[in-house]
């Protein structure tokens, strides 16, 4: 039985196994342990992953970008068909494609064949809704099938980064996990120590679990309605003053796993009418250029880069010339803080109900451990150390912690009795 540990991400994928020198991940694109979970649909081609499917789509080459697809699991959104040339293909077939490109490429890269899997899931797939929450896992656990894994186990994403992170523990310990993920912000509140990790039922050092579908692509989605749709129409008037411009087209250029339900000849046929009754033609025009190019993408990429630049150097600007020469738009690191402050304090006031979840004062954490791509956003980052003002702050593996802690999960499947 050959087992390995699979964070399937909203941004990003990873897959390892267990070697000689212990839990490792594998190879999926050249040398990069980490692939951003995209797909490119081209005409008569076989489909493009990661990176290759980004640049072909940057490049100009015809076909369809996906990105985003995990955040459609426990949505109806799960069947729904899109086109994608001549085919018209459900989303969840979009997604088994993509994970059985990274399957071939792990089992390519490890010299053996994954016939079981320890899956990585959010606490919550979906907020407030136990049978949503329930169908994306049955989704996932079928997909997981589809692709060839005969043996499919799931485990929360927050838990998994503990295990990665009990492996540097040197005395047992309370510790705040927070993953803040693309799609979905998860926490644990876990007891650790080097003792506890060679025990096979890890249930009794679990406090608490808890978690929000917010994450990096909300932040991305709010600082783009934010800071660029306005220069495209968002929130301008109808000649009749009292409408606005019908603002569901911003909402869906700015979510990335929506962003292709425009490319269809009926919602231009509709930005073309709110063009001719628009007060400001000059700026909804341009989103007329964005749907009509199938910019969509592209832009919510610049807009990320933004985020990310504004949040590592303090400012950046964010180049729309490809929707109009010379269009820019200024970011700088209070900007991006004052546009997505609501969504920080709503992830951090996920902390406060996993420490009432274990019955815990703030005081008791001893270390917050950090993991995920959008602990890199200074405010955030504040948010959550001030919620645990006591507690030693450990920047795990920002994309990889996750990945390893499932891997050392998948060990233990595949250890020899007794071991």
């Amino acid at each position: 039985m050959a087992a390995c540990g699979l964070d399937f991400g909203t941004s990003n994928t990873t897959l390892g196994h267990n070697g000689a020198a212990g839990p490792v991940l594998l190879p999926l694109e050249g040398e990069h342990l980490t692939i951003p979970s995209a797909i490119f649909f081209e005409p008569r081609r076989d489909p493009l992953v990661g990176r290759a499917a980004t640049a072909a789509y940057v490049a100009g080459r015809p076909g369809r970008l996906m990105r985003g697809l995990k955040s459609v699991l426990g949505t109806p959104l799960i069947d729904e068909a899109t086109p994608v040339g001549r085919e018209r293909l459900r989303l969840r077939d979009v997604i088994a494609r993509y994970l059985a490109i990274v399957k071939a490429r792990a089992e390519e890269a490890a010299g053996t064949t994954f016939d079981t899997v320890v899956h990585g899931r959010p606490v919550h797939f979906v907020d407030g809704d136990v049978e949503a929450d329930r169908r994306a896992e049955d989704t996932l656990r079928a997909i997981a099938a589809d692709v060839g894994f005969r043996h499919v186990t799931f485990q929360y994403e927050p838990i998994a980064a503990a295990l990665d992170y009990e492996r540097q523990v040197e005395r047992e310990e309370i510790a705040l996990i927070a993953d803040i993920g693309g799609g979905t912000s998860d926490f644990s509140i876990v007891r650790l120590s080097p003792k506890r990790r060679r025990q096979a039922d890890r249930s009794a050092d679990i406090l608490a679990n808890d978690g929000v579908r917010i994450g990096g692509t909300d932040f991305d989605r709010q600082l783009s309605l934010a800071a660029v749709m306005p220069l495209l129409g968002f929130g301008s008037a109808m000649k009749r003053g009292d409408l606005a411009v019908p603002g569901a087209y911003y909402h869906d250029l700015a979510t990335w796993s929506a962003i292709n339900r425009l490319y269809d000849g009926k919602t231009l046929r509709e930005i073309d009418d709110v063009l001719r009754n628009c007060a400001r033609p000059d700026l909804v025009g341009r989103l007329r250029t964005a749907v009509e190019e199938e910019r969509g993408h592209a832009l919510a990429g610049i807009v990320e880069g933004a985020k990310i630049t504004a949040s590592e150097t303090g400012a950046a600007s964010i180049d729309l010339a490809s929707i109009e020469r010379g269009l820019v738009a200024a970011l700088d690191r209070a900007g991006l803080a004052a546009k997505t402050d609501g969504l920080a304090r709503a992830v951090a006031a996920r902390v406060d109900a996993c420490l009432t979840r274990a019955g815990l004062p703030a005081g008791r954490i001893d270390a917050l451990f950090l993991t995920g791509g959008s602990t890199g956003l200074p405010h955030l980052r504040a948010a959550l150390a001030a919620s645990v003002p006591d507690a030693r702050i450990i920047a795990g593996d920002t994309f990889g912690s996750v990945g390893l802690g499932l891997t050392v999960a998948a060990g233990t499947l595949s250890a020899p009795a007794g071991a």
